[in-house]
């Protein structure tokens, strides 16, 4: 688990770029690259859940302290949406290599309920699509705010998006 500060981590708009420059990060002792320099190993996953869940309040405490101002939100609804970035994006990835089911139950530990600063828990739950198919979805702990740029789209997640839309939206056909 790296510790990635703002300053650490930089867009390159004209080449699409990222790039982040991770200089001590988190592990377990067992993982091979508890030998290299900037390592810190923890002694168990539990542990790790803790280094990440800091990590990213680190990362974004002064990142949302910097837009606050001009987004008009306060704390507890910017922190919402760090909570549902997290468990949506490591969602995201989970499906994408083929892991969705392992995203959720590693997320719900790594998002067990409020842990402060993050305002939520990984919500997930499951609802039943029209063919009887199981459709796993989360309720976010805010909105991402999509429905202002076209009020008549909610996310699938979104707390405005009754779950008979849900299953609409994210059923077999």
């Amino acid at each position: 688990m790296p510790r990635l500060p703002p300053g650490a981590v930089s867009f390159h708009r004209g080449e699409s770029r990222l790039t982040a420059l991770a200089t001590e990060f988190a592990c377990l002792p067992a993982d091979p690259a508890a030998e290299l320099p900037g390592a810190r190993a923890v002694p168990c996953e539990e542990t790790l859940r803790v280094e990440l869940r800091a990590a990213v309040a680190a990362h974004f405490t002064p990142v949302l302290e910097g837009f606050r101002p001009r987004m008009r939100r306060g704390p507890r609804a910017l922190w919402g949406m760090v909570t549902d970035e997290l468990a949506e994006s490591l969602w995201y990835v989970g499906r994408l290599l083929g892991e969705e089911e392992r995203a959720r139950r590693e997320l719900h530990l790594l998002l067990p309920g409020v842990t402060p600063p993050y305002v939520g828990g990984a919500a997930f739950r499951m609802l039943t699509g029209r063919m009887g198919e199981p459709i796993p979805t989360r309720d976010r702990a805010s909105c991402c705010l999509f429905y202002t740029l076209r009020p008549q789209d909610t996310c699938t997640t979104c707390p405005r998006t009754c779950d008979t839309d849900r299953v609409h939206r994210l059923s077999v056909s």
